[in-house]
């Protein structure tokens, strides 16, 4: 069934997830060339020989998205045979969770955000893949408090359950949530409330600066002014 005289191709494809109009949502692009053509896809492609798998999922990003100062994290490698219906291709994931306002996409019909509970017909196995890297970041929540990164600088609890939420994909008891998360290592506790004037005013919190440790993971540094 397979030539094993073949060798294998490398991609690098990314899950860039997002909070958008109250929900869970991930980075799009719509494939121009077959396979798959006109089918949505994450973005994603070739590793040059020249390049290493996180220049190469910076440079491709960076051209299919325009996105360029994220935060990505090597997740996992898919390698079913099957996976590409023209050839052996096996693909590295890389994944961010970013806070819609401060990522600048690309504007064009073939650049789009979806939520990840009402996606398009995918390409190859994206749809696993999304899957994959939202139970992944389930996981996370327990040990790590990753949802921060979805969260402006400052904010509520009723906003950070929100987040979690959207996450878990089900709503959380308020009383056992706050529990939980207020012994949270680097949540810190604000003397700011919000300026609402309709709602009683919500104390506000940030967490402190927090560091990746040994993860593969690396920053794209804002290329402005250069």
């Amino acid at each position: 069934m397979f030539n094993e005289t073949k060798t294998h191709e490398i991609t690098v494809d990314t899950v860039i997830l997002t909070i958008k109009n109250n929900a869970l949502q991930v980075l799009l692009i719509k494939r121009e060339k077959e396979p798959f053509i006109g089918k949505w896809a994450i973005p994603g492609g070739y590793v040059r020989m020249s390049e290493n798998l996180e220049q190469a999922a910076v440079r491709i990003l960076k051209e299919k998205t325009d996105v360029d100062n994220v935060y990505l994290e090597q997740l996992y490698t898919f390698g079913d045979p099957l996976r590409h219906p023209d050839s052996r291709v096996i693909t590295c994931v890389y994944f961010a969770l970013v806070r819609y306002e401060d990522v600048k996409v690309m504007d064009s019909d073939d650049v789009a955000w979806y939520p990840v509970d009402k996606l398009p017909a995918l390409a190859f196995d994206h749809k696993e893949i999304i899957d994959y890297t939202r139970a992944r970041t389930r996981l996370s929540l327990r040990s790590c408090p990753v949802a921060y990164q979805l969260l402006k600088e400052k904010f509520t609890l009723t906003e950070m359950q929100r987040v979690y939420e959207l996450i878990m994909g089900k709503e959380l008891d308020k009383r056992n949530f706050r529990k939980k998360v207020l012994g949270t290592e680097g949540l810190i506790e604000l003397d700011e409330f919000t300026k609402a004037s309709s709602k009683r005013p919500a104390r506000l919190y940030q967490y402190k600066q927090l560091h990746t440790g040994d993860m593969k993971s690396f920053f794209i540094a804002n290329k402005e002014g250069k």
